[in-house]
């Protein structure tokens, strides 16, 4: 009888039969982590990087995993011809396929909705390859037990190793392999080396039989094949964009998927990250803001005429800083994606008037020695939002960095109507707890859809006498909003303000679709 025989009769196993089986399981314990997290990457610029996103793409995995564990087992006991090495071999073209069946399924679940159309497209692009991938414990555990005694330590063995897997694959993807390259190219280069692991798997299974040399050529005129064909399509694949449409700039960091795009009919330049637009400019003049909201933000001058220093949170394509800086108050920036600060100093011509800080807003406040005069808090888009950094202990880290009479000023996007303003209700009441002046302003009067810009402070707010011309006065006057106050305060601990912004994200996602087309966010 040959050694790969009774293996699978379970009558001997080697230190070299568990090490190949322990290699297998903890290389796709990795890959079930790496397709968990890519889901983000690919999904995310539809439907954005939110909680349901991922709450989706958990929920996927985890039914995919019981799923596979239950039906590797059944499997391995009733049907040993189907080898382990098939499973991995069919893990490798399921996950070489999901780059040219994402914008298909998008499109399929995007009548869906925020949380059905996430969940769905998750479900339909991972669920095989994660299935297969779950299937190889069981079968490990089937070639590798001699008797039942072993059984339970067996197992234990088998599992931990994969997690082990798993968390070098989840480290290895986050700190390395997305930021160099992007989640296409990891997900290539993982079917390859499912491919490979499937190739060493199946020499070992049919070692003594002479199909060696067979099962290698096999092999590599199937691996050639699937390469050439993913290349292929990568280089013929084009942005089905309307006309006048122009992409100038594209980088997938770990933070996003940022683009700025030229819109020639419209002469407006763009920023986006993945769903959401984080900034917006005259073409002919990219400096030039055209975000309503940064307007009102830019003239806190008015209300702090003294005003020397600011600080802004969020840096879009810098039209803010630039605006504060022709009032002659430097302003230092944090922006948490590195991505979005180089195309701000390449495509909106930002020169930082201060520090430019690129790291995320929570850790980096925290290490400020500096005070200031002025604070924006402008992390807030149409689509996923950073809602930790609104609660009660964020803007007592921002307040501790006020001067005294200094502003905090905070973008937050919402509804005007009394039905869905609950959001900004809580935000106002956050902040009363904070502060002991508030004062809010909306940049569109007589839209339900809106920019709520709120002014905190322990002084007065008010516009100091002899500030602002007659007409720039007036449109500001127009946009203050009275609010009522929230029923809860925001914190760490309690936060529903994710929750509560589903239809904000989705009326925002709806106006984004109608001004440049769904194409854009599809990959």
């Amino acid at each position: 009888m040959s050694k790969s025989r009774a293996l699978s009769s379970g009558l001997t196993i080697s230190v070299f039969d568990r090490t190949v089986l322990y290699l297998t399981v903890s290389l796709t314990g990795a890959s079930v982590m790496v397709l968990e997290l890519l889901g983000t990457r690919l999904i995310g610029p539809f439907y954005g990087v939110s909680l349901y996103v991922w709450s989706s793409l958990i929920s996927v995995t985890m039914i995919a995993l019981a799923f596979g564990y239950w039906l590797g087992g059944r499997i391995a006991d009733r049907m040993p011809r189907i080898r382990l090495s098939y499973l991995i071999a069919l893990a490798a073209l399921t996950t070489v396929i999901i780059p040219a069946l994402t914008r298909p399924v998008l499109l399929l679940t995007d009548p869906m909705g925020l949380r059905a159309g996430a969940f769905f497209s998750a479900f339909l692009l991972f669920t095989l390859p994660l299935t297969l991938l779950a299937m190889t414990g069981p079968y490990v555990i089937k070639l590798a037990a001699r008797q039942l005694a072993n059984v339970g330590a067996l197992s234990g063995s088998v599992y931990a190793v994969s997690t082990v897997g798993s968390v070098i694959g989840t480290i290895a993807l986050g700190f390395y392999l997305l930021p160099v390259t992007g989640s296409r190219a990891v997900l290539y280069g993982l079917s390859v080396l499912l491919g490979m692991l499937a190739l060493m798997l199946a020499l070992y299974e049919r070692r003594g039989t002479g199909q060696q040399f067979t099962i290698m050529s096999m092999a590599l005129i199937f691996f050639a094949c699937l390469g050439g064909a993913a290349f292929a399509y990568e280089n013929n694949r084009t942005q089905p964009w309307g006309k006048g449409l122009t992409l100038l700039y594209e980088s997938e960091s770990v933070y996003g998927w940022v683009r700025v795009i030229d819109d020639e009919t419209q002469k407006v330049r763009f920023m986006m990250s993945d769903a959401s637009t984080i900034s917006a400019a005259d073409i002919d003049n990219v400096r030039q803001g055209l975000l309503t909201y940064q307007w009102v933000t830019q003239r806190l001058p008015l209300f702090r005429p003294a005003a020397k220093n600011a600080l802004l949170i969020g840096l879009g394509g810098g039209h803010i800083a630039d605006g504060l800086e022709k009032q002659g108050v430097k302003t230092d920036a944090i922006e948490i994606d590195p991505a979005v600060a180089e195309a701000a100093l390449r495509f909106f011509d930002y020169r930082p008037s201060g520090d430019l800080i690129v790291g995320d807003a929570r850790y980096e406040i925290r290490q400020l020695t500096k005070t200031y005069d002025l604070i924006i808090h402008d992390c807030f888009t149409g689509g996923s939002e950073p809602a930790h950094l609104m609660s009660i202990e964020t803007l007592l880290e921002l307040k501790a960095h006020l001067n005294p009479g200094g502003i905090l000023a905070i973008n937050f996007v919402g509804f005007t109507d009394s039905k869905r303003q609950r959001p900004a209700q809580l935000v106002y009441r956050t902040l009363g707890d904070a502060f002991a002046e508030r004062r809010v302003y909306i940049s569109e009067p007589g839209s339900e859809f809106n920019d709520f810009i709120f002014m905190a402070s322990d002084e007065p707010i008010a516009i100091h006498v002899g500030q602002g011309n007659p007409k720039m006065l007036e449109l500001l006057s127009q946009r203050r909003y009275a609010m009522a106050e929230g029923d809860l305060v925001v914190t760490d601990d309690f936060n529903p303000l994710e929750n509560l912004q589903v239809s904000k994200a989705e009326a925002y996602r709806k106006v984004l679709l109608e001004r440049v087309g769904m194409d854009v966010l599809l990959r």
